[in-house]
């Protein structure tokens, strides 16, 4: 009886556990304050397991030139660990490639996420919170 009830639990929180992690697919949008000002960062994510994958525009995750409209850019190293995500973007620039990170915990519909990167002064670091886009 007692071995039951525990694999019942177990598999119980296995399911509630994968529940949370999937819950992370779809579109989020962000407001990102920059040197230029607020922008709008579009995260479009999939998961896949313990696997994230998807795509950034706006901000760091993908500029358009010459008044092109951002382009995506795919994130790399997307992990999923119950509610804890983390992914980077990569961006090359002038012959350079820039990589911001992001780390965070998915709650509700929100996504609470620490964004880093490397600058002229250093590592920089902002706090990103992006919501659930509902279209």
């Amino acid at each position: 009886m007692r071995k039951t009830l525990l694999l019942t639990t177990i598999i119980l929180l296995a399911v509630a556990l994968a529940a949370v992690a999937a819950d992370v697919s779809g579109k989020w949008v962000a407001q990102v304050a920059g040197r230029n000002g607020t922008q709008e960062v579009t995260f479009n994510l999939k998961a896949d397991g313990g696997t994230l994958t998807g795509t950034v525009t706006g901000g760091m995750g993908g500029r358009g030139g010459g008044g092109d409209a951002p382009q995506p850019v795919a994130i790399s190293d997307g992990k999923i660990d119950g509610a804890n995500v983390s992914f980077a973007v990569k961006v090359e620039a002038n012959g350079q490639t820039r990589v911001t990170t992001y780390s965070g915990t998915l709650s509700g519909d929100e996504l609470k996420l620490k964004q880093t990167r490397q600058g002229r002064n250093g590592e920089q670091t902002a706090d990103v919170t992006a919501k659930r886009a509902t279209t």
